[in-house]
């Protein structure tokens, strides 16, 4: 099932979903979704459970997490001169546009609705903002203003007053069949969350709990981590007719030295580089860029990972089941290949797989 020719028409990357297969919920424990495990080598499937990921792992492995954790990015607000309104926050704005001045912060944000610069905003407690300009892709830059003595930065803000920014498709299901869940600002978090600054979550990582994360340790295998602060772009679908046409959103990276070290020794002693979703594929194949193998990296990547990439920084990959048309599948097909990718998609289907960010996942080996 390996590709020869590498595919470039976006219509490739489709395929039929019974949305009875969207899961809209996380699963009562995290470590019961179910894991379709592909081997490569031997093109076979096997069918087993999360909880089952450790055997799969020898001490030679290393297991790269994704640290990013999700803020509540979404808020309500009112426009001074009347009309509620709705704000998705997605990353702080690039300091050198700015003046520094005390308690008030930048950040570009999605706005429902018309809202034009120079708008002037009021949200929760009283505080006070303002849209300061139109940035590309619809965003804008918004400013809120808060005292340096309530809050030391915009998260401590939203943490109180922000809503989780789940993905689009699960919020207008359940509006639709009236479906009430309350865990959302647990479960939709991994349970080695750190670093603030995403706006969705790594979903690859939500199966693993603390348990079986100390299974793991316990069996030998050395585990890393890396920083990407995943934005809403990850959730658009490919609006070009090719894939090449494409233009990738940027999304912050940090891969560490320790993190370089362990992926040396690792793969010096025969072991496999495991990534935890494709955050940390981005993270690591960012960071191989120019070289053999994975360098110490901070700052921005717009990478773009499609058939015909060479991957330098991984050797396996855990992950959930992506929308159609969308880069997530797209990097998935330059992994494994895009017609191995459509059989373990129908076999998925076929064995009744739930899909997308509350869904289960897949093992490429």
């Amino acid at each position: 099932m390996t590709d020869h020719v590498y595919p470039l028409d976006l219509s490739s990357f489709d395929y039929p979903l019974d949305p009875a297969l969207i899961a809209v919920e996380p699963k009562a424990k995290r470590d019961e979704s179910r894991l379709l495990v592909y081997h490569r080598k031997r093109q076979r499937i096997e069918h087993r459970h999360f909880s089952d990921i450790s055997e799969y792992l020898s001490p030679r492995d290393l297991l790269v997490f994704n640290n990013s954790r999700v803020f509540p990015a979404r808020l309500y607000g009112e426009k001074k001169n009347g009309g509620k309104t709705e704000f998705l926050f997605l990353r702080p704005a690039p300091k050198q546009n700015h003046q520094t001045q005390a308690g008030f912060h930048y950040w570009e944000a999605l706005v429902r609705g018309k809202s034009a610069p120079q708008t002037d905003l009021l949200f929760p407690e009283g505080v006070s903002g303002r849209i300061t300009r139109d940035l590309e892709g619809g965003r804008k830059e918004v400013m809120i203003a808060l005292s340096p003595d309530r809050y030391k930065d915009l998260f401590s803000f939203l943490e109180k007053w922000g809503e989780v920014p789940l993905p689009p498709y699960i919020v207008k299901r359940r509006n639709a069949e009236k479906i009430l869940q309350k865990t959302d600002k647990g479960r939709y978090q991994t349970v080695y969350a750190d670093e603030w600054g995403s706006a969705a979550a790594p979903t690859a990582g939500l199966h693993f709990t603390d348990a079986l994360i100390h299974k793991i340790k316990t069996g030998g295998t050395e585990t890393a981590t890396t920083t990407l602060h995943i934005g809403l772009d990850t959730f658009l679908p490919i609006r070009t007719e090719t894939i090449t046409e494409h233009r990738m959103h940027s999304e912050w990276i940090q891969v560490s030295s320790e993190t370089v070290e362990k992926i040396k020794q690792a793969r010096a002693q025969g072991g496999k580089v495991f990534a935890v979703g494709t955050t940390v594929t981005r993270a690591l194949e960012s960071a191989a860029r120019g070289h053999e193998m994975p360098c110490a990296m901070e700052g921005d990547t717009d990478i773009f990972i499609k058939p015909g990439h060479v991957f330098k920084g991984i050797d396996a990959l855990i992950t959930n089941f992506h929308l159609p048309k969308s880069t997530l599948l797209v990097m998935i097909a330059a992994f494994a290949g895009l017609d191995t990718v459509k059989h373990i998609y129908a076999e998925a289907i076929r064995y009744q797989y739930r899909f997308y960010s509350y869904g289960d996942a897949m093992l490429i080996l």
